[in-house]
């Protein structure tokens, strides 16, 4: 699984419960805004984690955390992920995934295995732009074919928007809100312009927050909730 990193604790990880994080190596994007540069392209560098220690460590905090979050990095990359999906479901905690959805086949695993609780999933931008975002060839089929897998999965979901100024405007916001119209949970997420992929887009301000505000009231008829993080 190249699991990489843990945080013991996070408050926010998981709406609503105490959460431990865990971190898997190696993903097959490049987003320009990426904020994991050790865990998409060092993770080799890495040292890992075995199994056998996150395991442990959680058996020790039963009762004291609800759930664990395992995020990198692309979770749904490793063909190990149901089995460790299974042993910490196994051990009583609620499990969520933060996937940028490539791997629709793996969504739909764990879906259908009951192996996951809450799913995270990352929007890049409008669809006919993840080419440009991402830094790489998207199969855009396989995008929807995910968002699809979650909506109808019968779970609990959010997507989520980096809001970076180069890459996302008025008409982006509106592009996403009928894409993804109908959809429960949508967050703005602030762009941090530190230690990212792209070292340009450390020069480039974010937006304040009354323009994110802004952005909200253009999504907020196409989702359920629309809410504003990191800011």
């Amino acid at each position: 699984m190249m699991i990489k990193g843990l945080q013991k604790l996070s408050l926010i990880e998981y709406p609503g419960k105490l959460s431990a994080i865990v971190f898997v190596g190696k993903c097959d994007f490049r987003c320009h805004f990426c904020y994991n540069i050790d865990l998409v392209k060092n993770y080799k560098k890495l040292p890992d984690i075995p199994e056998k220690k996150i395991l442990n460590f959680l058996k020790k905090r039963k009762g004291l955390l609800d759930a664990v979050s395992i995020t990198g990095g692309e979770p749904t990359i490793h063909k190990g992920l149901p089995t460790l999906m299974k042993k910490i479901k196994d051990l009583g905690f609620l499990v969520m995934i933060e996937t940028n959805g490539s791997n629709p086949k793996m969504i739909k695993e764990l879906v259908d295995n009951k192996l996951v609780d809450y799913i995270a999933m990352d929007i890049k931008a409008p669809i006919k732009k993840y080419d440009k975002i991402t830094g790489v060839k998207v199969d855009k089929n396989k995008i929807q074919e995910s968002v699809d897998i979650i909506r109808n999965s019968g779970i609990n979901y959010e997507f989520r928007i980096t809001v970076v100024p180069k890459y996302f405007n008025k008409t982006d916001a509106l592009a996403i809100g009928k894409w993804l119209k109908g959809s429960t949970l949508l967050y703005l997420q602030q762009f941090r312009p530190e230690k990212i992929l792209d070292k340009d887009l450390e020069k480039i301000k974010p937006y304040p927050p009354e323009k994110l505000k802004e952005f909200t009231k253009i999504l907020k008829p196409y989702f359920d909730s629309v809410k504003i993080r990191g800011i």
